[in-house]
């Protein structure tokens, strides 16, 4: 898929229910997440994150840049884009937005809203190291292709939910990013 089908695919076509399923038993806290696509030798690459092995939530797991929605932020956009300079030093600028997809509900009380955006091919990023402990790219045929799709029920609160997994090479893709790529498949294929 080239770059120009990418985006006529993404912006021509509704979004699709998501395939993610839990629903936080109390009130919310707003946050967006970047999902970045590199365009680059006639492919496209989904960029992703391993967050810092020190960190309270989430401590290694495979992400998307993004996070928490403050006061200051215009709108989910802001924050996500604010995050991924924050988080890997890449600049908004250089971010071509091209929607969002629908939010998705954490186990740990977030509403975090994906926005789909295309961004350069770049050798270097500059990671926040409190964050981020590395930047790393798939191509996004992987995502696309349902034999790498894994869902796993599981039980928390008296209630039944799918954990989605989608592995690549040493990288376990797996929850809401997985569950994120998956709805982004699911609406390009």
């Amino acid at each position: 898929m080239t770059k120009e089908e990418f985006i006529q695919r993404f912006q021509m076509r509704a979004l699709p229910a998501s395939v993610h399923n839990f629903s936080y038993p109390q009130q919310l806290k707003s946050a967006a997440v970047l999902i970045p696509i590199i365009s680059y030798q006639n492919q496209l690459d989904v960029l992703l994150t391993k967050r810092a092995s020190h960190l309270t939530h989430h401590p290694g797991q495979i992400s998307f840049p993004g996070g928490k929605a403050e006061p200051f932020d215009s709108d989910l956009t802001a924050t996500a884009l604010r995050e991924t300079e924050e988080e890997i030093g890449l600049r908004a600028p250089f971010i071509n937005v091209l929607g969002q997809l629908n939010p998705y509900q954490t186990i740990s009380g977030y509403e975090v809203t994906p926005i789909v955006a295309i961004v350069p091919n770049s050798k270097s990023y500059q990671i926040d190291e409190n964050e981020v402990s590395e930047v790393f790219q798939v191509p996004l045929t992987h995502f696309l292709q349902r034999q790498h799709h894994i869902q796993v029920p599981f039980y928390h609160k008296g209630k039944h939910h799918n954990v989605h997994f989608m592995p690549y090479q040493q990288y376990n893709i797996w929850g809401a990013t997985a569950a994120m790529l998956h709805d982004l498949s699911v609406l390009l294929n």
